[in-house]
């Protein structure tokens, strides 16, 4: 009888599956969370075996940035990049169309730009965060300190409740306010209109720049979704 695999060991499983859609010499997306953590050190590897696997990397967050850096890996900024093959992230939630919702780790804004930038979105994550329609997890959302107590009104106008995540400010220098109570069935139309309220700087459901491809970490091994 076979042991079940962690969910540490179902990261990386993904985290190693990724690496298939880079193509050899690009500059490849990489954004932020424990997953994406397993396909960075995926990276650092294979850039030991082949030096000229990629020409570099653009990060969605300062961890990310850091982690990279420490295996090697030569991070350009956004700015310099017209256009990226991949971007490589994880999710909070995932549904059945690739709509995700994200933010989890604070960095959805930087996420949302460097996704914008890719023609295709892997996402990467274990079976748990597939579901059928996006909102149990907590709704992150990138706002300006001094909106935050319009933003959590409006929420609670649509039936959410929103809570500012003590003790975080993003890599912007802005708040997260976390919005439970939600269920969002129509989630490119939702995305447009919380983009709406003055104050938000980013919501994080990912509609727009949802994910082509998911790579979901199974107890029988490696399943991909595609959409």
């Amino acid at each position: 009888m076979t042991t079940p695999m962690t969910q540490d060991e179902l990261k990386t499983l993904v985290g190693q599956a990724a690496l298939t859609y880079v193509s050899r010499g690009s500059v490849v997306g990489v954004g932020t969370g424990s997953t994406v953590d397993k396909f960075i050190d995926a990276l650092g590897q294979a850039l030991k075996a082949d030096p000229d696997f990629i020409a570099g990397a653009v990060s969605s967050s300062v961890r990310s940035t850091q982690r990279l850096q420490a295996l090697g890996v030569k991070v350009l900024p956004s700015e310099s990049v017209d256009r990226l093959g991949v971007y490589i992230d994880g999710a909070d939630e995932i549904d059945h169309q690739g709509c995700m919702i994200k933010g989890g780790g604070a960095a959805l804004t930087r996420e949302k730009i460097v996704a914008d930038l890719a023609e295709r979105f892997v996402c990467i994550a274990d079976e748990s965060k597939l579901v059928q329609a996006l909102g149990k997890f907590p709704l992150p959302v990138e706002v300006i300190p001094m909106a935050a107590a319009q933003v959590i009104r409006a929420f609670a106008k649509l039936g959410g409740v929103g809570k500012v995540r003590e003790g975080v400010t993003t890599d912007n220098g802005n708040i997260i306010v976390d919005v439970t109570g939600l269920a969002i069935t129509q989630p490119a139309q939702f995305e447009s209109d919380i983009n709406q309220i003055p104050g938000v700087v980013t919501v994080g459901v990912f509609a727009r720049n949802r994910a082509q491809v998911c790579l979901l970490g199974t107890p029988d091994g490696v399943k991909t979704l595609t959409f």
